[in-house]
């Protein structure tokens, strides 16, 4: 398939299509005028890395992680695929927790305002 079609079966642009290609997340052959073709097993790929971005991966990564889709067989591949989710795992945990202490600390500053809010409220304006 042309990527007019893959983009329409997908709901993936052409521009991020060919995005990921560059990235090396995705393959196609060309046709003798240049046309990108991809073939149907390409739509659950292209699923597959919408996943992985959501999930909040980067094309880096992404590409490090694929292999072992490509190879499920390989044990070195499995290995360095793994490898690869532990440490995307830990950058997860560690934006999780810097995410945490900026809600903390925009609680203390709520609840001041929340107080300074209240005693505003209870002046007598002039």
């Amino acid at each position: 398939m042309r990527i007019g079609e893959l983009s329409q079966r997908t709901g993936v642009s052409p521009r991020s299509l060919r995005y990921y290609e560059e990235q090396g997340l995705l393959t196609s052959s060309r046709s003798g005028a240049g046309q990108r073709h991809y073939p149907d097993a390409a739509v659950q790929r292209v699923a597959l890395i919408r996943q992985l971005f959501d999930a909040g991966m980067s094309s880096r990564v992404i590409a490090t992680v694929l292999p072992c889709v490509d190879a499920p067989g390989d044990l070195d591949v499995a290995e360095e695929t793994f490898t690869a989710m532990m440490r995307e795992r830990d950058r997860i945990d560690a934006d999780i927790a810097h995410l945490i202490e900026t809600r903390d600390a925009l609680d203390v500053l709520i609840k001041g305002n929340s107080r300074h809010r209240a005693k505003l409220s209870r002046s007598p304006q002039v």
